[in-house]
């Protein structure tokens, strides 16, 4: 019986010890599954004006993408605020086209990129490669003619939380929305692989630090029923912001905020109140 048992330990213990080598090997791919997907004319989802865009990072990646310009009618040569949006971890921007019918702000103009890997767009997914797309499209955004560069905000849901604080550590923004942040992604680790030790993880991704330096305002959105990014996740990266604030979304999961009405609400607010332009009186 002694023997059986010294057997099954260490079967187990062999199989413990390659799972951990797996989840060390292979965290990136876990953290960043890439769907794959097409990037389609947004014209054809009814966005008038919309273009297919692409640029490249400075490590050589293309990215692909859409720009989807003010849905109001703009006065000729008049520049615009702009808004750089940084999706969920499952999402490509083919998905995303009836939310942008919903949440696009009329009066901004929109961009979002596939991460690299992601979509159409080359190349596989690190946390620095992330960073790195994220550099190449606040470049593509502010060097529009129609943007107003002194004007653009962040948006980040989930994964796209760290995308937007890294922007948003790195250059001017006027504002930051994040939609169901997590604080770190040792605290996502230890929540969701919680045999693995965390001393083996390679990512950082942590929100925490990068918001206690952000001198803009931040409105976080979360789900009160989120079981992927817990609620006080979200409510430790709006209490660690200087200017944080979280609204709280009752009945909503880590995947369904923004079908809350509540929430289209207190985007367009937050982003009318905060890329307005300093000319005018609003």
């Amino acid at each position: 019986m002694l023997a059986t048992l010294l057997k099954v330990a260490a079967v187990a213990l062999v199989a413990y010890i390659l799972v951990v080598l797996l989840a060390w090997r292979f965290q990136e791919r876990l953290a960043f599954p890439s769907p794959k997907a097409s990037v389609p004319d947004p014209r054809t989802f009814g966005f008038v004006g919309g273009e297919r865009v692409t640029t490249v990072t400075t490590d050589g990646i293309r990215l692909h993408g859409w720009y989807l310009p003010p849905q109001t009618r703009v006065s000729a040569n008049a520049r615009v605020p702009g808004l750089l949006w940084f999706y969920g971890n499952m999402e490509t921007v083919r998905d995303l086209a009836p939310l942008f019918r919903e949440l696009q702000p009329p009066e901004v103009g929109l961009l979002v990129f596939d991460y690299r890997g992601y979509g159409e767009s080359e190349g596989r997914p690190t946390e620095a490669g992330l960073y790195r797309d994220a550099d190449a499209a606040w470049t593509f955004l502010k060097s529009r003619p129609d943007i107003d560069s002194t004007r653009i905000a962040v948006y980040g849901r989930s994964l796209g939380s760290a995308v937007a604080l890294y922007v948003a550590s790195q250059y001017p923004v006027r504002s930051v929305i994040l939609d169901s942040p997590f604080s770190t992604a040792r605290a996502m680790a230890d929540r969701h692989y919680p045999i693995v030790p965390s001393i083996l993880l390679r990512l950082r991704l942590d929100n925490l630090q990068r918001v206690s330096n952000l001198e803009v305002p931040l409105l976080v959105l979360h789900g009160a029923d989120d079981r992927i990014a817990p609620l006080d996740m979200g409510q430790s990266v709006a209490e660690t912001a200087p200017l944080g604030r979280i609204v709280v979304i009752d009945g909503a999961g880590h995947n369904d905020t923004y079908q809350f009405g509540q929430y289209g609400h207190e985007l367009h607010s937050f982003l009318s109140s905060h890329l307005a332009d300093p000319g005018t009186d609003r």
